[in-house]
């Protein structure tokens, strides 16, 4: 019985991505899924401030950031052109 238990403790999902993109992930099915939509969301959009990139670890002291700065968010794009 154990051992069903915990099988059934975990979920396999996947979060498929417009460009056809696919990541799997293991969860637990009582764990909120904001972290796989979190990653799946930081893979499809970039930020930057004044046209650099902006890292996850960034500090808006690192940044040089103001007050009232702006941080423009854009999507990935993905594929080639002509």
């Amino acid at each position: 019985q154990e051992g069903v238990k915990a099988e059934n403790e975990y979920i396999d999902l996947k979060v498929a991505g417009q460009d056809g993109s696919v990541v799997q992930f293991r969860k637990k099915r009582h764990i909120p899924l904001s972290k796989p939509m979190n990653l799946q969301a930081m893979r499809q959009i970039m930020f930057l401030f004044e046209g650099q990139p902006i890292k996850e670890a960034d500090t808006p002291a690192q940044l040089e950031m103001e007050d009232k700065d702006t941080i423009e968010v854009y999507q990935q794009q993905t594929g080639g052109g002509c």
